[in-house]
């Protein structure tokens, strides 16, 4: 997937108003994952999207954190710097278009291993096409 086509499916789900905004809510999200997440794991993640956001996935990290829901929409927000409810937003919008632009088991992966919290608040990210 091109990096055109990739911010145009977040602008387009999140309605937001550019590709800079789409590429900056996705970089916020891609972050926390890389976080959250063992880092073959991510780099597997990364394979799957176009640059710069495959590098965003392939900083190293070494061992993945555990956090909840919670502390992983407060760090969207933190990168954002949206309020509380729009991270939950943005987070389910990049959600969403990762899981329509990696494989359906890769998806199913990173679903099961993020906070169970978190994919229950935005509600989007648990459908696929």
């Amino acid at each position: 997937m091109r990096l055109d086509e990739f911010l145009t499916r977040v602008r387009d789900l999140g309605e937001y108003h550019s590709d800079e905004e789409a590429e900056q809510v996705s970089t916020a999200v891609l972050r926390v994952i890389a976080s959250r997440v063992d880092p073959a794991e991510a780099a597997a993640l990364a394979a799957c999207l176009p640059a710069p956001l495959d590098d965003v996935l392939r900083t190293e990290r070494g061992r993945p954190e555990s956090f909840g829901g919670a502390e992983f929409l407060r760090r969207v927000d933190q990168q954002t710097g949206a309020r509380p409810r729009t991270a939950e937003w943005d987070t389910g919008t990049v959600l969403t278009a990762l899981a329509e632009a990696v494989p359906r088991e890769q998806a199913d992966s990173l679903l099961a291993r993020l906070p169970a919290d978190l994919l229950g608040s935005p509600g989007r990210a648990t459908r696929r096409p």
